[in-house]
């Protein structure tokens, strides 16, 4: 091929490429819950698409879903460009590539509730509670609650799945379940109505209300800005609520760890905080980093033995030790003081290594459950180390 006809082909193939990129849609998604559907059926589809579209001057294609397990995949894979949905898929988004543009509604309290005669949360294994469907906001925050308490869903007799919260306040009146999670305003309406029913037995952090929306981080920055002006100032035209910012990042991290946050109690082992497990150290007891490699290379505590957990169970209470491996147990000493820790309150590594050495009959488990994240915010002096191998 001549040089005139490939330099012709060259400039025909880009055209097509620039040309095929102006017509590329932009995605979004409204994911709606069930269990809150009163938004979700404000908002028109239609509008919210035309109105984009006019103005970005490009395809909006708009999708709208109530399925919560699906949208939690496309925050992983960046099936969308936006998202427009409940807090735990907006965390989600926001830990994969996304970044926030603010929320429609304030930040809220939920409250795990239980009937009038349950004692603590400890008191509800082996009975039932009701709860929203399995992917809801509702369920998020209950499995991260009992799990704070050393429960599982699996500890639980039954757990019933529906779509409407405030029936589960009808089951404890009814005397159907034992517990349920509602929010505070839901569950304050119900007690003036039914006083003596139930009381209160956790409480969840602050979470953002409402519906969150985030942005897909490569986008261009233009259309980024484009965007984030329309969804701040013409979002109602569409049936969603004003759109606020939410400069606090904190309670999506939250949310984000709730569903999967390490017990508070660890029984047969003693839960230390920092003075504690320095003072401990300071005594002879050998603290046990069970990070995997990379983490342990590139910063751990100053004198920390590297003792790897290999963690394929699931991150809950009721985890299958079968699954994982340690290895390095049997190069500890049952008679020493043994501290173990990980990357804090929702890695659980750690967790299970003193599930496994209490198991295994050490008597002198310490579980220092902050971890890096407590040293560093402490201000304590890191080490990194360049080759590495396990330690006699």
């Amino acid at each position: 091929m001549r040089t005139k006809d490939v330099k012709h082909f060259t400039a025909l193939l880009l055209s097509c490429l620039l040309s095929a990129q102006a017509l590329a849609d932009v995605s979004a998604l409204v994911v709606i819950e069930p269990s809150n559907r009163k938004d979700g059926l404000m908002v028109s589809r239609d509008a919210l698409e035309a109105r984009l579209t006019r103005a970005l001057g490009e395809h909006v294609s708009v999708t709208v879903s109530n399925d919560m397990t699906d949208a939690m995949r496309a925050t992983r894979s960046g099936g969308y460009d936006v998202f427009i949905s409940p807090p735990q898929v907006a965390a989600s988004a926001l830990a994969h590539g996304y970044s926030l543009v603010g929320v429609t509604d304030a930040d809220e309290q939920y409250v795990l509730v239980g009937r009038s005669d349950v004692a603590s949360v400890g008191n509800l294994r082996g009975t039932h509670i009701y709860l929203p469907q399995q992917d809801s906001i509702y369920t998020y925050l209950a499995r991260g609650l009992l799990n704070a308490n050393g429960l599982s869903f699996k500890d639980m007799k039954n757990v019933e799945f529906a779509h409407y919260p405030q029936a589960g306040l009808y089951a404890l009146l009814l005397n159907t379940s034992e517990a349920t999670l509602v929010r505070r305003a839901e569950w304050e309406g119900f007690d003036k109505e039914h006083a003596g029913v139930g009381k209160v037995l956790a409480v969840s952090s602050t979470v953002p209300g409402g519906l969150s929306v985030a942005l897909r981080t490569k986008l261009p920055a233009d259309t980024r800005a484009h965007l984030a002006r329309w969804f701040e100032t013409d979002a109602p035209s569409c049936g969603l609520k004003p759109i606020n910012a939410h400069p606090d990042l904190a309670p999506y991290t939250r949310v984000a760890e709730l569903g999967t946050f390490t017990p508070k109690a660890l029984p047969g082992a003693t839960v230390v905080n920092l003075e504690a497990m320095k003072a401990l150290v300071a005594h002879g007891a050998v603290l046990v980093d069970t990070r995997i490699e990379s983490e342990y290379k590139d910063k751990h505590i100053p004198g920390a033995l590297w003792l790897p957990y290999g963690e394929k169970s699931l991150k809950d209470v009721a985890f299958d030790p079968h699954a994982d491996s340690f290895p390095g147990l049997a190069r500890l000493s049952p008679d020493r003081n043994i501290v173990f820790q990980c990357n804090g309150p929702e890695c659980w590594k750690s967790y299970k290594a003193s599930r496994t050495a209490l198991a295994a009959g050490y008597k002198h488990v310490y579980w220092f459950r902050g971890g890096m994240p407590e040293w560093e915010m402490a201000g304590e002096r890191t080490e990194s180390t360049q080759t590495l191998a396990l330690a006699n």
